[in-house]
């Protein structure tokens, strides 16, 4: 049992791996790393800025110790020039407490300017590093766009897209069934002329005046080319002959002029 559940869970993990290759666009994916960088960039800033304000602080407050020191030690020797001992010496302790408040502040003072001079170079490095995936996201983006509109046009070419199979479909559709059509119609007008089908609008022709038209369309034809043998012969009085006799006038014709000859005066 349990080897078919792993079995199951790697055919879906295999599913799903498959499905999120197919939605996932190489594009959105770099943005999306581009955003997240600058998201840390940002953070990496704050934090510069907080060590940078917290060291201001200290610096001000180390100011304001030295001035507070500096006039208790200035009070002190107020107090000895005027003989009061006891009140000097009681400046003198205030200002030595000071003093070691002063250098308390001042550690931490150097604590603070080291750390914020480590993170300014970590953030100059990672702006670096940014910048520079910048762009080659943006040339992976370009090179991306370029090969898939390539990739389109080949298969529209070739006919393997699926837009263009789908009008290919619909071309080859319409084609078997224009040819469908005129295998009917010629197939409907091979019937009617061997009178296996009757034609209901009456246009029909049977097969006597079928052989009539035929007949009638030859005797033209005869017609046609006794006239030109007779423009060949004659002229145009032979033409005109041939036309109204129906080109059997033009031997007996010959035959009268040969039995009365003409004589010539």
């Amino acid at each position: 049992m349990s080897g078919v559940m792993k079995r199951m869970g790697m055919i879906f993990r295999a599913k799903a791996n498959k499905a999120l290759d197919r939605a996932e666009d190489p594009r959105e994916t770099l943005d999306y790393s581009y955003q997240k960088q600058l998201e840390l960039l940002q953070k990496v800033r704050r934090g510069v800025a907080d060590v940078a304000t917290s060291r201001k602080r200290l610096e001000l407050q180390l100011n304001q110790l030295q001035g507070q020191s500096a006039k208790l030690e200035d009070q002190g020797r107020k107090a000895l020039a005027l003989g009061r001992e006891d009140l000097a010496r009681e400046a003198l302790s205030r200002r030595a407490a000071l003093q070691q408040q002063v250098s308390d502040l001042e550690v931490q003072h150097q604590t603070l300017q080291g750390e914020e001079e480590k993170l300014t170079l970590a953030a100059q490095r990672l702006q670096a590093k940014v910048d520079a995936f910048r762009t080659k996201k943006e040339t992976i983006k370009a090179t991306y766009t370029a090969a898939q509109a390539q990739t389109r046009i080949a298969e529209s070419f070739s006919g393997i897209s699926e837009e263009m199979s789908d009008v290919g479909l619909a071309i080859q559709r319409a084609e078997d069934k224009t040819a469908q059509l005129q295998a009917r119609a010629g197939a409907i007008d091979e019937l009617l002329a061997s009178g296996a089908l009757d034609d209901q609008s009456g246009l029909a022709k049977d097969d006597i005046q079928a052989e009539l038209d035929r007949l009638s369309g030859g005797t033209d034809v005869e017609l046609e080319l006794q006239r030109m043998k007779a423009e060949l012969a004659g002229g145009p009085s032979a033409q005109k002959q041939a036309i109204e006799g129906g080109g059997t006038a033009a031997p007996q014709d010959q035959t009268q002029q040969q039995s009365h000859p003409r004589f010539e005066k």
